[in-house]
């Protein structure tokens, strides 16, 4: 007999549902144009996926994942243009900006074993590096989410200033391989699609693990009462930096499939506007939700590549909207409309009996 809770047997159920949709039904369906549209939507869902860990579950308002989303998707871009120059090339910009002079920090990039241990470690240890310095010291509320997003700032800043080692204002760009494999090719256009639908999946599937998991209710406990977490034995500040240090490695995973499937990084795609676009799609969705944060973000990126074929230069203004709105008149995203309205169902026989015996 199985031990699985209906919520889990729920949560299987979708997360199937997903990758049905992902694997089968997409590519079927959708222009090779569109299935790159969805692949970028797809990398902002996977950094939503861990902002809903963290701000949802465990209360931290994390207005700087761009910081982290820069740095797995500038260590995927050093290693692309190093690809590109080949064997003892440089790449091309620094041609122009650094007169042709590569500094030795970018010559293990040419690795492709090497690129992929700087995505998977470097980010979530400088969340946890930050996250010691911010959550020991009680850093919470405004408070936190006004140095997360300075930190994102203060990165995107960082970036243009070293134009000779990151490309400045206009990033990095014109990517041709990916380890190996020719990017304008449909088969490996395809290719970027499923590996990022199957992260995608596969986060999905790890926070369902995790929620359900004792440290996801201490978690919980965590963000609504932290004297009482601590009381009972248990530091809430170790809880939260697990949060979000699981966080900033979805987002630098994120961030490295994003440069192959876009082309281009650039300094406006890991800064504190960035960033707040990245939680507005976890607001949208819904924060706390399993699949929330993550349809949120698709929905997100698909209304800026509509609004801003229409609205050239307006998106921002739509999105600072969107996000106040949804704050305001729908803070638990759109995953709450649903039981809201199961909710609503259940209540009116009810109310219609009361009244019958009233006048009875």
């Amino acid at each position: 007999m199985s031990t699985l809770s209906p919520s889990s047997w729920r949560a299987l159920a979708g997360i199937a549902l997903v990758a049905v949709l992902l694997f089968a039904v997409a590519p079927a369906t959708l222009s090779p144009f569109r299935l790159d549209l969805l692949a970028k939507y797809l990398c902002w869902a996977i950094v939503a996926v861990g902002i809903g860990l963290a701000w949802g579950r465990g209360g931290m308002l994390v207005l700087g994942q761009g910081l982290f989303f820069g740095l797995g998707a500038y260590a995927m871009a050093f290693h692309l243009k190093l690809e590109q120059a080949g064997p003892g090339g440089v790449p091309d910009f620094m041609g122009l900006y650094a007169g042709g002079q590569m500094p030795a920090w970018w010559e293990p990039f040419r690795s492709g074993a090497f690129t992929l241990l700087v995505i998977a470690v470097v980010p979530p240890l400088v969340a946890a590096l930050v996250g010691y310095a911010v959550l020991k010291r009680r850093v919470k509320g405004a408070y936190f989410a006004i140095l997360s997003q300075a930190l994102a700032a203060a990165f995107a800043i960082l970036l243009i200033g070293q134009i000779k080692v990151t490309g400045g204002f206009n990033g990095l760009n014109n990517f041709t391989t990916f380890f190996g494999y020719n990017l304008f090719l449909p088969e490996n256009r395809l290719m970027l699609f499923q590996i990022c639908a199957g992260i995608l999946v596969a986060a999905l599937a790890l926070m369902a693990l995790l929620y359900t998991s004792r440290f996801g209710e201490l978690l919980v406990a965590a963000r609504d009462a932290e004297e009482r977490v601590r009381f009972l034995g248990t530091d809430p500040a170790n809880v939260k930096l697990v949060a979000f240090v699981i966080a900033a490695f979805l987002a630098g995973i994120g961030g490295a499939m994003f440069v192959p499937v876009v082309g281009i990084v650039s300094p406006s795609n890991v800064d504190a506007v960035a960033s707040i676009g990245l939680v507005a799609g976890a607001a949208l969705g819904g924060r706390a939700a399993l699949f929330g944060p993550a349809v949120g973000a698709v929905a997100v990126g698909y209304a800026q590549s509509s609004l801003s074929e229409t609205f050239p230069g307006m998106w921002s203004y739509f999105q600072g909207g969107l996000f106040v709105l949804i704050i305001l008149l729908l803070p638990s995203g759109l995953a709450s409309v649903v039981p809201k309205l199961a909710g609503l169902r259940r209540r009116r026989p009810a109310r219609v009996t009361t009244e019958l015996e009233v006048a009875a």
